[in-house]
């Protein structure tokens, strides 16, 4: 995922919501605040395509095509 989709994504409000929600729940699990930082990164990392294949399939589709064309690109 380019850093372009990534910040698209961190301006959406639910995608916001979800990395709050993550953050509280990780942090919970730990017994310490895990911080911002790390429940954003690993909730781009973990969950990121799927929220995006949901709930804006055509962003989907285009950062599946460009993996695609990267995929080919490379075995030449």
């Amino acid at each position: 995922m380019r850093i372009e989709d990534v910040q698209l994504l961190l301006n959406d409000k639910r995608v916001m919501e979800e990395i709050h929600r993550h953050l509280w729940i990780e942090s919970q699990k730990a017994g310490y605040s895990i911080g911002f930082e790390r429940a954003r990164d690993e909730w781009i990392e973990r969950y990121a395509m799927e929220w995006i294949k949901y709930y804006k399939p055509e962003q989907y589709e285009r950062i599946k095509g460009r993996r695609k064309r990267k995929a080919v690109k490379a075995k030449k």
